[in-house]
């Protein structure tokens, strides 16, 4: 198995993760002032594998915590 993650699921990951931050824009308009709890951790499965992720609307970010490549799709 290789150590790096294929360039088409990384693809995959970077489109997804732009649509994520374009939602987010969206929906915490006024991020700083958000009152309410963050959402938490989240999935997104993408083709080739998934990734975690996390929205914190105070702080406008979106963060990546683990990209996981399928195991089964790797040379």
């Amino acid at each position: 198995m290789s150590a790096a993650a294929p360039p088409a699921f990384l693809a995959e990951v970077e489109k997804k993760v732009e649509e994520l931050v374009r939602a987010a824009e969206a929906l915490y308009l006024h991020g700083p002032v958000y009152q309410d709890l963050d959402e938490g951790a989240k999935h997104a499965f993408v083709d080739g594998g998934f990734f975690v992720y996390m929205v914190t609307p105070r702080s406008e970010l979106v963060s990546i915590w683990q990209i996981t490549p399928d195991p089964y799709l790797q040379d």
